[in-house]
């Protein structure tokens, strides 16, 4: 479980590095092991995906109590740092604090929380997308510092660009919250192509780190352009969540039309998985169990008994 100062430094390390790192979005603890099994080095723990997970809409129908279990059920599963989507605090500024607090005690490294008015909309539905006065976003940023101290990360995410307000906009916000404690920037676009995003962070001029999402512009971008915007975090924000949903829905569609495994789409097999979650594992920790107490905690004249008992089990 990751909810020790060593492994939240990992994402201040991350975020504070000159190398760009991209993180990969789960939503669930077989997500979050396998992210981990591919390398990655950061989880990002989506709104939108827990939400879908869960059956409901990215539009705060989740509450956020079931986000946070779902958050320390991926901590449980893996070693790396998550940071976790906060929404927009879930209310005022004492939501805000709370949700740091406690996904800070779910085990998460961070959690970053974006400028729009509760009950917030997924950014890639709809044109409504208002946003809360700066002055207000501010003291969320600094309630959510304050609450967890300086080792936990907090990200202020702008959707200025989304809700179209203009790039002078965009910039005096993400200065305004860094100056209210945020350890990052995240700025948001949902164009198809990284134009305002490449302009907002020429003019950023590297003051404080740069975390992306490039759900919609980053089809044909490389590791190399990213490095020359200077951004520290790319996240695959909901890429996880959108493979397991087309793959799934492929396996239920064969089965529901041809009511036969013949022409399946490919799966993983059963002894993969078991494989994967290391079941192999409580069989030798079994036998070292029952070697450990035979040979150091039974006395002498029981253990020739214990050891009949094993072989005939």
């Amino acid at each position: 479980m990751n909810n020790d100062l060593t492994a939240r430094a990992n994402l201040k390390d991350i975020l504070q590095s000159p190398e760009v790192t991209f993180a990969m979005e789960a939503h669930d603890g077989m997500s979050s092991r396998i992210a981990q099994d591919a390398g990655f080095p950061a989880l990002w723990a989506s709104g939108l995906c827990v939400s879908t997970a869960f059956g409901v809409r990215d539009a705060n129908e989740l509450a956020w109590s079931d986000m946070l279990r779902q958050v320390h059920n991926m901590s449980l599963c893996t070693d790396l740092p998550i940071l976790v989507d906060g929404d927009s605090g879930h209310g005022n500024y004492n939501s805000t604090r709370l949700f740091a607090r406690n996904a800070q005690a779910a085990g998460a490294q961070g959690v970053s929380f974006e400028d729009k008015r509760f009950p917030k909309m997924n950014s890639f539905y709809g044109d409504e997308h208002d946003l809360v006065d700066k002055r207000e976003f501010m003291v969320k940023v600094a309630a959510a510092r304050e609450s967890v101290g300086n080792e936990f990360c907090i990200v202020a995410r702008t959707e200025a660009l989304v809700a179209g307000v203009g790039m002078d906009e965009a910039l005096s916000r993400a200065a305004a919250y860094v100056e209210a404690g945020a350890d990052a920037v995240f700025i948001h676009s949902r164009r198809p192509e990284p134009d305002e995003i490449v302009e907002f962070c020429r003019l950023w001029e590297n003051r404080a780190p740069l975390v992306l999402a490039p759900t919609t512009y980053g089809k044909n971008l490389s590791r190399e352009f990213y490095e020359s915007l200077g951004v520290s975090l790319v996240l695959w924000a909901n890429h996880s969540l959108r493979a397991a949903y087309r793959a799934i829905q492929g396996v239920t569609d064969h089965l529901s039309r041809h009511q036969s495994l013949i022409g399946i789409p490919p799966m993983a097999g059963v002894s993969e998985i078991f494989d994967h979650y290391d079941y192999s594992e409580m069989d030798t920790a079994e036998q070292r169990l029952i070697q450990l107490v035979q040979s150091e905690m039974l006395p002498p004249e029981a253990r020739e008994t214990a050891s009949a008992e094993v072989v005939e089990r």
